[in-house]
């Protein structure tokens, strides 16, 4: 009874978590001098989070399946986060990235060389700032893999095929709004309150995903 009063107890603590890391960017946008460059960087940033937490649960739910799943994942999901990352770099930032200097690696393994080439861009700019909100974004999907996906038992209803296309409809839906919400601040010179307005549309469409990922668990179908 104990641990299912724990459980009980836990289960908003994942979106709770969600939203309160959300809000660190508010003070990058008050405090730290944060522009709409900085936040879409910051937000592209949490793709390679969650690209990171979706490998280790496949190789864990088929350790020789994933691998070799995994071995897939990691070529063409990171070449869609290095193209994805360049494009907003290019766009909404200074910089102007330099990805494949050097001799290239070979056959797919390029995607994945063009990834750490942003990578290595990003946090060769990034402030100490920054880096405590990647760390934040890190810790709350950390806290979601261990109270929904082990602790609510998510883990028996996945598999390595869901688990390995769940990424790309979060980041269609959630990037689109954010990189057109983007465009539009740019436009305008970067006002702050279309900047808080911005963290706010992310904070809400973090929600919504958050809901739609978990409801099924949350509400299995009668029997």
């Amino acid at each position: 009874m104990d641990i299912l009063d724990r459980m009980d107890a836990n289960k908003h603590l994942p979106l709770a978590s969600l939203i309160i890391v959300n809000l660190i960017p508010l003070f990058g946008v008050f405090f730290w001098d944060w522009d709409v460059g900085s936040l879409v960087v910051l937000y592209w940033s949490e793709n390679l989070i969650i690209g990171a937490f979706t490998l280790g649960k496949m190789i864990a739910a088929s350790p020789l399946g994933g691998v070799f799943s995994g071995a897939f994942f990691l070529i063409h999901y990171g070449g869609f986060c290095a193209v994805h990352g360049i494009f907003v770099l290019t766009l909404t930032t200074d910089m102007e990235p330099d990805i494949l200097a050097g001799d290239h690696w070979p056959f797919f393994l390029i995607f994945v060389q063009m990834l750490v080439g942003v990578v290595q861009q990003v946090l060769a700019q990034a402030p100490a700032e920054w880096l405590l909100g990647f760390a934040a974004l890190t810790i709350s999907h950390a806290i979601s893999l261990l109270v929904n996906y082990i602790g609510k038992g998510e883990y028996k209803e996945q598999t390595v095929r869901s688990l390995m296309t769940a990424p790309y409809k979060r980041i269609v839906v959630l990037h689109v709004a954010i990189l057109f919400g983007g465009f539009g601040i740019m436009a305008l010179g970067s006002p702050l309150p279309l900047l808080v307005l911005l963290v706010g549309l992310k904070i809400v469409l973090d929600m919504w995903l958050h809901k739609q990922e978990h409801q099924k668990q949350e509400h299995p179908p009668a029997s």
